[in-house]
């Protein structure tokens, strides 16, 4: 056995004269398995989905950037620059899209076997940069005249933009300092947390002093309504508090969760202390 520095096997048979090159010796392609279709033009890429599609076979969704084994062929050219065709198999089914390239639009096109999900816009009404087209540009480079006077139309449109584009920078500014809207932040957050830790002391003290065991909803303005317009009596109270027990039971039963505002049962609780002094 006889190796080289690149660590490849050269059988003793093996003729640099004759052969050239290993791949010679084994009547083989450097691409092995990818090239098996190479006198047909045809060679097998991997290729990823550039938008997503439909399958017409079996109508499932592939999204956008799932990969195939596609078959790559030559079937045409844009001026200098040639149009390729993908031939691919879906892999949820037998059926077989076909795909080729579209350098004028600067995009793929589906020949057959599939459905584009629509997502694109009109470039021109989105106000994006286009592409020059051949005759267009050669226009340009040519006619002194139309030149003059696509470099007004551009003036024209900069100038209306420009209003805008001062509003987005103005926006943008205001967000361009980070450690001050990160403090910002933070501080807020602190505030709100404080708050809600004094709401959720405050609701832990009621349940305790009502002994209630279920937790209590936000308080409204309807809840403070209610119950500033409540009187209390000695036997009243006791005939509410039995009420406003068995109504909490049956409530939460069917309702599954909280039924009342830290106003009610601070105004129920109090009444029940007032009642326990008389």
């Amino acid at each position: 056995m006889d190796t080289k520095s690149v660590n490849k096997y050269y059988p003793p048979d093996f003729d640099p004269a004759k052969h050239v090159s290993l791949n010679k010796y084994r009547n083989s392609h450097p691409l092995r398995e990818r090239a098996r279709k190479l006198s047909q033009g045809i060679l097998i890429i991997r290729f990823e989905m550039p938008y997503n599609i439909w399958c017409d076979g079996c109508k499932n969704h592939i999204g956008m950037g799932v990969r195939y084994n596609a078959e790559k062929k030559k079937v045409g050219n844009y001026y200098t620059t040639p149009i390729y065709r993908f031939r691919m198999k879906c892999h949820l089914c037998v059926n077989y899209i076909e795909m080729q390239t579209d350098p004028a639009s600067c995009d793929y096109v589906i020949v057959s076997g599939a459905q584009r999900k629509e997502e694109r816009w009109d470039m021109q009404d989105n106000e994006q940069i286009l592409t020059t087209e051949h005759e267009e540009k050669k226009k340009l480079e040519t006619d002194a005249m139309y030149r003059l006077e696509h470099g007004a139309v551009d003036q024209s449109k900069l100038q209306r933009a420009i209003p805008t584009l001062s509003n987005i920078q103005e926006a943008q500014s205001a967000w361009k300092d980070d450690f001050a809207i990160n403090s910002m932040l933070r501080r807020k957050f602190r505030e709100e947390k404080k708050v809600l830790q004094e709401e959720e002391e405050k609701d832990l003290a009621l349940q305790t002093k009502a002994n209630l065991s279920i937790p209590l909803v936000q308080e409204t303005e309807e809840d403070r309504r209610l119950a500033a317009l409540l009187k209390y009596h000695s036997l009243d109270c006791t005939c509410c508090l039995l009420r406003l027990g068995l109504w909490v039971g049956a409530a939460s039963g069917l309702l599954g969760g909280p039924v009342l505002s830290s106003s009610l049962v601070a105004d129920y609780s109090n009444s029940s202390s007032d009642s326990e002094v008389d």
